[in-house]
């Protein structure tokens, strides 16, 4: 009779059920798999859009066409509910492809080449430990931009009816606070109702930009990198899971960012956040 087989539980599955589940690097590995094909699509669509311009150069059709654009806006949004995707996540993305196209058509008729570019931008060659590499690591979008207001009903009636916004419900609505958003843009009003804490600031320093609010993958991880070169808040967080801190005003500049992700289902801005960063 042999000598028993010995398992290093350290490398090797101790059951079926784990030998059958694929590891973390397997699950990678088709993650890098799909991306290639992501971006083998990309290409593919945007030398159809090389297509499109060159038609359209040589006739009347206009560039823009915004009957096309909300079709194709309102069209993936469906398609993403059939395939059990969040609508709002590929209405982002398909934005972003909408304006990388139209930049296309139009950069087309330029005499000048495009600039060469490489795979690492200049602000990644950093060490990992390095603050500016941290956050571009984790830094994704300008999230929403927040502005005290004197008067927030003569504010909203000045967004939804002079520049294209509307309001958007916030399911807890705060008083003292309008969300209003137009496609993928987001900006939050706050008047002194909100709070004695913001009465006291615009008593301080009058209307106008208060923060801006950047998305960023992982509230902690971001705050870890930038706590050891300024002041910030703590971490915040609320019932819909947005995970949020803030970096102190800049007196020179009048300059203050706000840093969130969102850690729950996709909705809109936090409200009860956003006043934190008043405090």
């Amino acid at each position: 009779m042999g000598s028993p087989t010995t398992v290093d539980p350290v490398t090797e599955p101790t059951n079926a059920s784990q030998r059958s589940t694929p590891d973390l690097a397997d699950l990678r590995r088709r993650i890098d798999d799909l991306d290639r094909q992501l971006v083998e699509v990309l290409s593919q669509r945007i030398a159809v859009c090389h297509e499109v311009a060159r038609l359209k150069e040589h006739s009347d059709t206009p560039i823009i066409q915004p009957d096309r654009v909300r079709n194709v806006l309102e069209s993936r949004r469906q398609s993403a509910i059939d395939s059990g995707i969040d609508p709002d996540f590929v209405e982002d993305v398909m934005r972003v492809v909408l304006a990388e196209t139209h930049r296309i058509e139009v950069a087309g008729r330029r005499p000048d080449a495009a600039p060469e570019k490489s795979a690492v931008r200049d602000n990644r060659q950093g060490s990992p430990t390095d603050v500016h590499t941290a956050l571009d690591t984790v830094a994704t979008r300008i999230d929403h931009v927040v502005v005290t207001v004197a008067d927030l009903d003569e504010a909203v009636r000045h967004f939804t009816l002079n520049l294209g916004f509307h309001v958007e419900s916030t399911g807890a609505d705060q008083p003292g606070i309008a969300v209003l958003v137009t496609g993928g843009v987001t900006i939050v009003l706050v008047s002194a109702a909100a709070g004695p804490a913001v009465a006291d600031h615009l008593r301080s320093h009058g209307p106008g930009i208060h923060h801006v609010a950047i998305e960023v993958l992982n509230a902690g991880y971001a705050r870890a990198a930038l706590s050891p070169t300024t002041d910030l808040t703590s971490l915040v967080d609320d019932a819909h899971g947005h995970e949020q801190f803030f970096a102190f005003r800049h007196p020179e500049s009048g300059v203050q960012l706000g840093y969130i992700a969102r850690t729950g289902h996709r909705v809109g801005v936090a409200t009860q956040n956003i006043l934190e960063a008043f405090a």
